[in-house]
């Protein structure tokens, strides 16, 4: 089974997004303050929150709600970076999350899977 992965939509305590990514059991969690990145020349800070249960793929409240949801699939990892694609609804984008001293970046990067990848 491929893993899944949420992107919410927050409003709290100011509005930002959370990536979570399948992972062993559980969904590894970043905040993303201002949002993806909408091309690839910008990157956005991913601060690494604590993980949340797999119950929090279809969760949504007053607060948050679920911008896009679907499958990932990992590329490359290393200690410092992680290289994957995120296939959701309508479209897959791939992203590398990369580690800095303090936090993560996530850039997506130049090269894109093609259109049709998104269903698959």
């Amino acid at each position: 089974m491929k893993p899944a992965f949420v992107l919410h939509e927050h409003w709290r305590p100011r509005h930002h997004f959370d990536l979570r990514l399948e992972e062993d059991g559980v969904l590894r969690s970043w905040a993303v303050p201002r949002g993806l990145p909408p091309d690839a020349t910008g990157n956005r800070l991913a601060v690494a929150v604590p993980d949340h249960a797999m119950d929090h793929l279809a969760y949504e409240d007053d607060t948050k709600k679920v911008a896009d949801t679907g499958w990932w699939e990992e590329h490359d990892r290393t200690e410092k970076r992680i290289l994957f694609t995120l296939h959701g609804r309508t479209e897959s984008v791939r992203y590398a999350l990369i580690r800095t001293d303090r936090d993560w970046l996530l850039h997506r990067t130049r090269e894109q899977p093609p259109a049709q990848a998104a269903r698959s």
